[in-house]
């Protein structure tokens, strides 16, 4: 059974000692517990590719360097498009011959109907992923912005842009 848990490991790195059990009883009719699985596979040192780490959706800062206005009040709705977007920027993790690489998708979310305003799929978190996203969703919403208000995730130095680009300083 060892032999089969390297071969199955050797074709597919990505999969655990859970997934590799299913593979045993769906493809090799080896019927065995998980925990044995998980066993042998510490003795070879097989180890999954993927690891996920769950570190919280929120957390407070010890320090936070900018507390961000409650513009919105927790009305996540609006009464006509482009009166309140949304912005975030989500990381991926991605495996390419066993070497780790992130990309980063920046959003802006139109709380009206829901729709993508506009996105942006970058390499790198920066201020310009961000600044990027939000000047094409001005572009492609051109003229449709009697006001808005953006809200999100921003840093300090984002911030200042934001509002001077929407003239609120």
């Amino acid at each position: 059974m060892a032999e089969e848990i390297e071969k199955i490991h050797m074709e597919s790195p990505d999969k655990g000692y859970r997934r590799i059990r299913d593979d045993l009883d769906h493809y090799h009719d080896i019927k065995v517990n998980d925990k044995r699985v998980l066993r042998i596979c510490r003795q070879k040192n097989i180890k999954s590719t993927i690891k996920y780490c769950n570190n919280g959706c929120t957390r407070q800062a010890a320090n936070p360097q900018y507390i961000a206005e409650n513009i919105l009040n927790r009305e996540f709705w609006a009464d006509e498009p482009n009166q309140k977007w949304l912005t975030d920027i989500t990381e991926f993790k991605y495996y390419e011959d066993g070497v780790k690489h992130k990309v980063y998708l920046s959003a802006i979310l139109d709380l009206y109907d829901r729709r993508i305003v506009s996105y942006i799929v970058g390499d790198s978190n920066n201020n310009g992923l961000v600044f990027n996203t939000f000047d094409a969703a001005i572009l492609r919403n051109l003229m449709h912005i009697p006001c808005a208000i953006v809200t999100g995730d921003f840093n300090i130095q984002t911030v200042p842009f934001i509002r001077s680009w929407l003239r609120l300083e």
